[in-house]
């Protein structure tokens, strides 16, 4: 890990995060930690760097990666990402995931220290210090997610000392780190408000997106209940399901009261740009240059500026098993375009990702959408799940299934016997939250990425390159290196990479 001090560089680029905070500390005062965190609008201005390395993260990249490269969708694109052509000489995404996750866990870290030494009251600290602790489990979340097992810390780098000490440390299991990140968010999250992430000021991490980690990493350990009293925190600040809009699903539609996390962007010609590039990559293609035409379709609301990748299309699997047959699914028309578009055939014909990743209006490539990456919808098919694998209670197993299908449209499913509500689950996850960076993260969770991955992708360059140690993305060469080989790929040298 190639860690250093970057608190010049978070003064910089702080002030961009968040419109809400305005934050006039000089740059020079960064770089004095010690005598930095004096007051309550200094203990945010760091908080804003711990958001900073999203960006960097959440690209079309990460959509490839996570999305593209499973049973619902491949995209013939040039990015190697899009093709498992990957390695730990060529990490693709894997070495911005690595370098800008650790550089989150980094700023995480120092903005912990910082309030908790502050002089601020302990009413003060305890808000501010619980928002770093969920930042910093969110990007171990991803970091196990993407890479297994990683190496582990919570200290500041402050030293060089601390710095060559934290450099040289080895993988650690993931199930060992979630079990102290759950175990450290569990003793704080009582001490701060219970609302939604909409109502928090600059829609910042709150207990929301806190429980939502809890569940999220106890599933990944098969702690079934102890991510159950999570979504059940969830369920007492959320309330019903059916009280939050179907169309707040479009990434267009910002800070939604479902949401427990998003991405934020901001584009103004001519202003401050937080963008980045998803919406490229769903759009109908090819583009006719200069015109509103897209694959042969004129789609006005997408305008004329926009610039088109190669984009992802929905699997056979996807297109041909899990779209109901002769049943109306409102997320359907959201999240899919078929073969025809306001009464227009595309050209060449196809199927292309719908108005759910849609930018209207979009100049080039710069998507101002935000990017869900948590909505309320999630945390109810996770408690389904976790009650199918307890098998304790079927009844409500299915009912928290169908609370997510009701507002879909759809009929209630019908128990047969656990295994089959297993896959509806897994179907149901895929129809409702496609595209929100994480049915990779679900395949390899449940053990199944290769074989479903290489059954059902249609895409032959996946099938071609893809092996069992990709199931993860390997740690970069350079980082294995720098580590003085307390890293290793050992799973990519076993096949041959």
């Amino acid at each position: 890990m190639k860690l250093k001090y970057l608190f010049t560089t978070i003064a910089v680029a702080v002030s961009t995060v968040f419109s809400s905070c305005s934050l006039e500390e000089e740059v020079e005062s960064f770089t004095q930690p010690e005598t930095f965190y004096q007051t309550q609008s200094q203990c945010v201005a760091a908080l804003n760097s711990c958001y900073i390395p999203l960006k960097s993260i959440y690209t079309y990249q990460m959509m490839l990666a996570t999305e593209s490269t499973t049973d619902l969708a491949w995209a013939a694109s040039g990015t190697q990402d899009a093709q498992l052509d990957i390695s730990p000489s060529q990490p693709r995404h894997g070495a911005n995931v690595w370098t800008y996750g650790y550089r989150g866990v980094m700023y995480c870290n120092a903005a912990i220290a910082g309030i908790t030494r502050s002089p601020l009251s302990e009413q003060e600290k305890t808000p501010l210090i619980a928002e770093g602790k969920i930042m910093r489990a969110f990007y171990y979340y991803v970091l196990t997610s993407f890479f297994g097992n990683v190496p582990f810390y919570t200290v500041d780098v402050a030293t060089e000392e601390i710095q060559a000490e934290v450099a040289h440390l080895p993988r650690m299991s993931a199930v060992d780190t979630r079990n102290e990140l759950i175990a450290d968010l569990q003793e704080i999250l009582p001490q701060i408000d219970q609302i939604r992430t909409s109502e928090v000021e600059g829609n910042r991490a709150g207990a929301a997106m806190g429980w939502m980690l809890i569940a999220k990493m106890a599933m990944w350990n098969k702690l079934w209940d102890t991510a159950i009293d999570a979504i059940e925190h969830l369920e007492s600040i959320y309330g019903n399901l059916d009280q939050y809009p179907l169309e707040d699903i479009m990434f267009r539609n910002k800070n939604t009261p479902e949401s427990i996390f998003e991405i934020q962007h901001t584009y103004t010609a001519g202003g401050v740009v937080y963008t980045s590039n998803v919406a490229a990559v769903c759009m109908p293609y090819p583009k006719t240059t200069g015109s509103a035409i897209y694959a042969g379709v004129e789609m006005p609301e997408l305008g004329v500026d926009a610039t088109a990748w190669s984009p992802m299309r929905p699997s056979p699997y996807f297109y041909g098993s899990l779209l109901y047959q002769g049943i109306a699914d409102k997320r359907d028309e959201l999240t899919l375009v078929h073969t025809t578009y306001n009464g227009q055939t595309f050209s060449p014909n196809g199927q292309f990702f719908g108005p759910k990743f849609w930018c209207p209006g979009m100049s080039g490539t710069y998507d101002s959408n935000n990017y869900k990456v948590f909505r309320y919808a999630d945390a109810l098919l996770m408690k389904a799940e976790c009650l199918c694998m307890k098998e304790s209670d079927q009844t409500l197993a299915v009912e928290y299934l169908n609370k997510v299908k009701r507002r879909a449209g759809v009929d209630d499913y019908t128990f047969r016997n656990w295994t089959k509500l297993f896959q509806e689950i897994m179907d149901e996850r895929a129809r409702e939250l496609f595209g929100e960076f994480q049915r990779k993260f679900d395949l390899v969770r449940w053990g199944v990425w290769y074989e479903r991955t290489n059954a059902f992708t249609g895409y032959a360059s996946v099938q071609n390159n893809m092996r069992p140690c990709h199931e993860y993305y390997p740690i970069p060469d350079t980082e294995v290196v720098y580590s003085g080989y307390a890293l290793d790929n050992d799973a990519y040298k076993a096949d041959g990479l």
